[in-house]
This record gives structure tokens, C-alpha cells and sequence, in this order.
């Protein structure tokens, strides 16, 4: 009798903690990107863009991947990356802060790291 008092309740009850384990087994990748000081962060998502904020912590490097899109980047704050590629090529890639990018799609995939002191915090429109 007391369930049938209460529906909302329990289907409260019943609801948050679905929502909280689909929200932790949809998103692995970016979780494992924060264990290695790395986060991605979509802010919007539609038909013809998609904006994230990219946080890499000192030390912290991301996945190696082909970035085929044209994006603009928006350097929320800066610091030093080095692009690492395949082949064991690397680039020195500096961000001021307040600086904004107009990046071409990738030739080569590549993984960054941040080289610095402190925390790189970029915001990248991605059109596609």
C-alpha cells in the first residue's frame, strides 16, 4: 500500500541512479582522458557544429587522432604543447591567452602533451 502512495517517489528513486550508471558507462573516453590530464568537454553538439573545451593539465597527453575537420580554436589559457606524430615527429605548438585559430584539417594524426607549467585551456569550434 505505501508504494502505490508515493509513485513519483519511486520512480524518483528508481530513476537517478539509471541515469548516473548510463551517464558513466556512455562516457568511458573521456573519463580515462582525465586520468591522464587530459579532458574534452562538449559544450554543443548539433547538425553543423560541435564546441568543446580542452583541458590538459601539466604532463597530460591525449589520444593519438586524425582531426579531419576545419575548426577555430579560442585560447581560454595558454601555454606550451608538443604535437607528437606516428613517425616519432614532434612540433612545439605555443597558445597565448585571448588568441584565436583558424586550424585546417589534420594531414597526420597525432596526440598532444602539455609541456608546460600549467593548465592549457582551449575552446574549439569544429564545423562539419
Amino acid at each position: 500500500m505505501l508504494i502505490m502512495k508515493h509513485p513519483i517517489r519511486l520512480f524518483a528513486s528508481l530513476l537517478v541512479p539509471a541515469f548516473m550508471l548510463v551517464g558513466a558507462a556512455a562516457n568511458p573516453a573521456m573519463a580515462q582522458d582525465k586520468a591522464k590530464g587530459y579532458e574534452r568537454k562538449v559544450l554543443l553538439d548539433n547538425a553543423k557544429v560541435v564546441v568543446t573545451r580542452v583541458t590538459t593539465k601539466p604532463g597530460g597527453e591525449s589520444d593519438s587522432r586524425l582531426r579531419n575537420t576545419h575548426r577555430v580554436v579560442y585560447v581560454l589559457k595558454g601555454g606550451t604543447q608538443e604535437r607528437i606524430f606516428a613517425d616519432g615527429k614532434k612540433e612545439i605548438n605555443q597558445y597565448k591567452t585571448g588568441e584565436t585559430r583558424y586550424v585546417e584539417p589534420d594531414k597526420a594524426a597525432y596526440k598532444i602533451k602539455n609541456t608546460g607549467k600549467t593548465d592549457i585551456v582551449i575552446q574549439v569550434v569544429q564545423l562539419k
